[in-house]
């Protein structure tokens, strides 16, 4: 799958949040997960998941009663699509433009900047 289609939605994405801290879950696991502030439709959630399986977000086991339905996307696969989106859309392709902007909107701790430079070290190698 390309990354370009490894962006799902907002709400898709928590789905898939869901999915890869709990593992296989049904729809109704989810939804109760989800629905902490009670404002979740079980329906809803059965639609997206349904969604999620057609796009290839999720495959969907329907052996037992209940689904079951299993991420068969990665969270990096996930980061990488949205990552390469705003690579290209907001900074014509540039990581170095895209890292420049980000360190000078927000200070980097000192382990963040460490691992920075652990990073470019590696890369210079």
């Amino acid at each position: 799958m390309a990354s370009r289609q490894l962006r799902p939605s907002e709400t898709e994405l928590e789905i898939l949040k869901v999915l890869w801290t709990r593992g296989s879950s049904t729809v109704r696991e989810v939804h109760e997960l989800l629905d902490r502030e009670g404002r979740t439709v079980y329906t809803t959630i059965l639609k997206l998941m349904q969604i999620m399986n057609q796009k290839g977000f999720v495959v969907r086991d329907s052996t037992q009663r209940s689904h079951v339905y299993t991420a068969s996307v990665t969270e990096d696969q996930v980061k990488d699509g949205f990552l390469d989106g705003v690579l290209k859309q907001a900074f014509g392709g540039s990581a170095s433009r895209m890292i420049l902007h980000a360190l000078s909107r927000k200070k980097a701790t000192k382990k963040e900047l460490g691992e920075i430079r652990k990073l470019l070290d590696e890369m210079e190698n």
